[in-house]
């Protein structure tokens, strides 16, 4: 059947040290795009302490048609003030080391909540300055002042994902554009030059070979250091169905081109998402430095 799900995404049992971090993230009142966006590597990465956590609340004001996160058209969602420092607080009862931090779009504000993503960073930078933290930012409509406010709170790497295909974006993203999201990732290099920029993809949504290719192409003009490739999942019947699952030797054959377009890094697989293994990825990015 062509929409059959392939063996390699079964995922672990959830176990107790799993269910000790739902818990835990209940309690706090903290958000996961792992869990709002229903990502198939949840177990294994929460297993490990490999969370991504995820600022604004967990609704979201654009209407992408294949992610799995809640939607609104409402002008004023509110701003929860507290949640930068219960998203610390769990860094720190967790130990970790790394930390990714991502968001919601919210076009309700006027800055995009870039000024939460701030907060967050320097309250993470504030229990240890050692931590790194990777920001996984949304478009913010383009503003350069919001980009601005996030580079100054000194992330480690500051990521903006295309997505899909140029072609794709009115059915998909109808709310995004294509042209801004490679701006943003030009634009942090034009603020930042030494800082790592990353980007991700999701095949099987009816884009061609050649489309991901000039998508690559169209990323490393933008100065882009690191791509992530994986698999489209449909989150419900209601989204935007699987037109295909990608082998993994078309996966290998994306990471190869990409490599030799000059990516630092890529990876390339069924279950790759934006923040998979974003630790080891940072940690090879800066041996190339």
């Amino acid at each position: 059947m062509k929409n059959r799900l392939p063996v390699w995404f079964k995922q672990d049992i959830p176990d107790s040290i799993i269910f000790q971090k739902l818990r835990l993230l209940s309690e706090f009142n903290v958000h996961t795009v792992c869990q709002e966006a229903r990502c198939p590597n949840l177990s294994n990465c929460f297993k490990n302490a490999k969370l991504t956590f995820m600022l604004l609340g967990n609704t979201c004001t654009r209407d992408c048609r294949f992610c799995g996160v809640k939607k609104t058209e409402a002008n004023n969602l509110g701003l929860d003030k507290e949640e930068p420092y219960r998203i610390s607080q769990i860094v720190k009862l967790l130990g970790l080391t790394y930390v990714v931090i991502t968001s919601v779009t919210r076009d309700d504000l006027a800055d995009g909540g870039a000024e939460e993503f701030a907060r967050t960073i320097k309250l993470i930078h504030a229990l240890d300055k050692n931590i790194k933290v990777e920001a996984l930012i949304p478009d913010f409509s383009g503003s350069t002042n919001s980009i601005k406010t996030v580079i100054e709170a000194k992330p480690c790497i500051v990521a903006h994902n295309i997505e899909t295909v140029k072609r794709l974006y009115k059915a998909l993203r109808p709310k995004a554009s294509y042209p801004v999201s490679l701006n943003i990732l030009s634009q942090i290099k034009e603020i930042n030059s030494s800082l790592i920029t990353k980007s991700s993809l999701i095949l099987g949504l009816g884009e061609t070979e050649n489309e991901v290719i000039e998508t690559m192409q169209d990323l490393r003009k933008a100065a882009c250091d690191i791509l992530t490739v994986g698999q489209y999942l449909a989150p419900s019947i209601n989204h935007y169905p699987v037109e295909e699952f990608i082998n993994i030797e078309q996966f290998v054959r994306f990471r190869e081109i990409g490599l030799n377009l000059g990516f630092k890094d890529v990876l390339s697989g069924p279950k790759v998402r934006s923040s998979y293994q974003a630790e080891e990825v940072y940690k090879t990015c800066m041996t190339l430095s």
